[in-house]
């Protein structure tokens, strides 16, 4: 008969309890050992009434050979594996068993496996180490104000990678947001007055994504929540945000604190969307390469007369929502006495 040697393996980011079932077909019909007769997933077979069996795993080889022997005399054995997978002992396995020319086999039952999603859990480890008591100083002394440039640079850091098509440093980079998002709902999670942690802001926005794609998620007829294409999701999103987050004007929820380019343009975008009144374009060749002089060209000139041509934009876009929202309540889209400036929706070339 063979003697066959079974390398029970688990994720240490699930409950230790929640085995497959063919898992507890193994443990149930042969001895189990573990190195550490102490460890979670040990302890839940202890307490299921299955017996682990401590072995000392000091010498990889030596552990190999013995439960080879007690394969033998058991007709074989589970080894519980630790949650690194233990990977020379499974090497050791491998090699005796090959030498063995058929009289036992390895076979891997896969107890618990990562979900997608689950290394998060690792972040979130990773980040209660940093910020718990004899973690890093510099961690545990920060604050929401003092990571504010952080989560800027880094977000940049991220737009820079896209913009080469970088993968690998896109990869690194989201990371590096990563982190900034789950350090900021750590520091939240600490505030006695109104606590609130990374568990919470997933949350939030899975109920968000569900609200905002009643197309995908909607208990309704498919026919009553088809959508022809990505022009028409797009415009539902912004109908129910707007019904969500109560807000009474076109610029509500535009971030103001974005550079004044993609404020200005944000701004646009939303008023030519609802038809409000829009600024008189410049005539330019319809080409990004030639925008781009021309924008230089602009900011050329500002440096030139000594001006910021960042805060110019800026205030002039702060001009600009003001009138928008003096549009939205005003009996025409022209308003005020800039008329050479803004003109309604229908007149812009």
């Amino acid at each position: 008969m063979t003697d066959r040697l079974r390398l029970l393996a688990t994720t240490p980011r699930l409950p230790a309890g929640l085995l497959s079932w063919s898992a507890w077909e193994a443990v149930r019909s042969a001895p189990v050992y573990a190195a550490d007769p102490t460890a979670p997933a040990a302890v839940a077979l202890q307490a299921a009434g299955v017996e682990v069996i401590g072995l000392d795993l000091d010498d990889p080889r030596a552990a190999a050979g013995e439960l080879r022997e007690l394969a033998r005399a058991d007709r074989g054995v589970v080894w519980l594996a630790g949650p690194g997978g233990d990977p020379e002992l499974v090497r050791a396995l491998g090699d005796l068993v090959a030498r063995d020319q058929g009289r036992s086999e390895l076979e891997v039952v896969f107890g618990s496996w990562d979900p997608p999603g689950a290394r998060l859990l690792d972040v979130v480890a990773v980040m209660d180490r940093l910020r718990s008591p004899g973690g890093c100083p510099w961690d545990g002394v920060q604050t929401h104000d003092s990571l504010r440039r952080y989560l800027l640079e880094e977000t940049y850091e991220a737009y820079d990678a896209l913009v080469d098509e970088d993968l690998d440093a896109l990869r690194e980079e989201l990371g590096d947001v990563l982190f900034q998002v789950v350090f900021h709902a750590r520091l939240a999670e600490e505030n006695e007055a109104q606590p609130w942690g990374v568990d919470d802001v997933a949350a939030d926005l899975v109920d968000k994504l569900v609200r905002r794609h009643p197309h995908v998620f909607a208990a309704v007829a498919a026919a009553e929540r088809s959508v022809s294409d990505a022009a028409e999701v797009e415009t539902n999103w912004e109908q129910i945000k707007r019904v969500e987050k109560h807000r009474t004007s076109v610029t509500d929820g535009i971030a103001r604190s974005q550079p004044a380019l993609s404020l200005a343009q944000a701004l646009v975008r939303r008023a030519g969307r609802h038809d409000l009144p829009m600024p008189v374009p410049v005539t330019v060749p319809g080409d990004a390469r030639t925008l781009g002089d021309l924008l230089l060209a602009v900011v050329s000139a500002a440096e030139q007369a000594g001006l910021d041509a960042e805060a110019a934009l800026r205030a002039a876009s702060d001009r600009y929502a003001v009138q928008l929202r003096a549009a939205e309540v005003g009996p025409t889209h022209v308003i005020g006495t800039d008329r050479d400036h803004l003109q309604s929706k229908d007149h812009v070339v």
